[in-house]
């Protein structure tokens, strides 16, 4: 059985090498116990992706619009996960229709809110199909911000039904992305979040498998679900969905909690790829903190805190990284 990869490399061990390299020099450091002025470094990786960036600016052009030709603006869900970011639109007029599983209660919210007049934003995670097509119908002008990295996956697990494919998609269920992804597939879908879960997934009797992934899922754990699937022998293919910001910002922040005393994660509660940077600090650096706002901050230093890094999940805007990193410079 053939168990083909697009876009996507095995590890080589490497990774570990490095981590056990960089937790020496911490260790190092620690033992010198020398007394010198506090580093805050921010993480190579940190703030806005493209995808985000995109949808809050199709936002901003829509505002403008608005005040041209008014209309209500709506978006569906939050247009990002990130509540600073959602509160400063809505201070310019924009309204959210919360999370709504399925057209039905989309079309309850409707007729609640949308009018003819108004222009609903579809947010950066997407939506599924049926969600898409009743925006498309009510009326409203619909603006599609969805990210285009996400938009490849719609498209490759709608194909992936139609040619006969069991799509796994790697990812939080709970998730509007994956929800989002899951309303595009055309035949039988699974959703897999852990190791345990794949080493108890069947694929169904003849099917062949497609996995792919959310596109902020953590990579090295997609590596052992596909090393899993592997070693299972299923007939398929394995798409690397993963966001390359995404890579590359666990990847910055994994090697600076590996250098680091102390850790900050900034970002929104509701954030996946906030919370899998957290857990990703916290694995290479005992002291790590997660906030999202200035607000959250209240560190508790060790001793001797040569380095403290700050990294930010892909919803964060640059103005509250850099007040962040102002503040653990003059007071700490």
């Amino acid at each position: 059985m053939k168990f083909s990869a697009e876009g996507y490399k095995f590890g080589d061990g490497s990774e570990q090498k490095n981590r056990q390299r960089r937790s020496i020099g911490k260790e190092e450091r620690k033992k010198a116990g020398e007394r010198i002025v506090m580093e805050v470094k921010l993480a190579e990786c940190a703030g806005f992706c493209f995808g985000v960036k995109r949808a809050i600016d199709t936002v901003h052009e829509q505002i403008e619009k608005q005040a041209e030709t008014g209309g209500q603006i709506f978006t569906y869900g939050p247009i990002v996960h990130n509540e600073e970011v959602v509160r400063e639109l809505e201070q310019k007029g924009v309204q959210v229709i919360e999370n709504i599983s399925g057209a039905d209660a989309l079309q309850q919210e409707g007729d609640r809110n949308l009018t003819n007049e108004g222009t609903v934003i579809i947010r950066a995670h997407g939506v599924p199909r049926d969600v898409q097509e009743k925006m498309e119908h009510s009326g409203m002008t619909c603006v599609d911000a969805t990210c285009p990295f996400v938009k490849r996956i719609h498209r490759i697990v709608e194909k992936a039904g139609k040619d006969g494919f069991e799509v796994v998609i790697a990812g939080n269920p709970g998730h509007p992305e994956v929800e989002g992804i899951r309303g595009w597939c055309t035949g039988p879908v699974t959703v897999l979040e852990t190791e345990e879960e794949a080493e108890n997934f069947r694929a169904k009797d003849g099917k062949k498998v497609c996995l792919v992934a959310q596109t902020t899922f953590n990579y090295n754990k997609f590596q052992s679900i596909v090393e899993i699937f592997q070693k299972k022998g299923y007939n398929g293919n394995v798409v690397n969905t993963i966001c390359n910001a995404t890579e590359e910002r666990q990847r910055a922040a994994r090697d600076l909690a590996a250098e680091a005393d102390v850790m900050i994660v900034i970002g929104g509660k509701n954030s996946s790829n906030s919370r899998k940077l957290y857990e990703i600090c916290s694995r290479e650096c005992e002291h790590t903190y997660f906030i999202q706002t200035l607000d959250d901050l209240h560190l508790e230093l060790p001793k001797a805190v040569r380095l403290v890094g700050i990294t930010a999940g892909a919803s964060t805007p640059n103005n509250l990284i850099e007040e962040v990193q102002n503040y653990v410079r003059i007071n700490f």
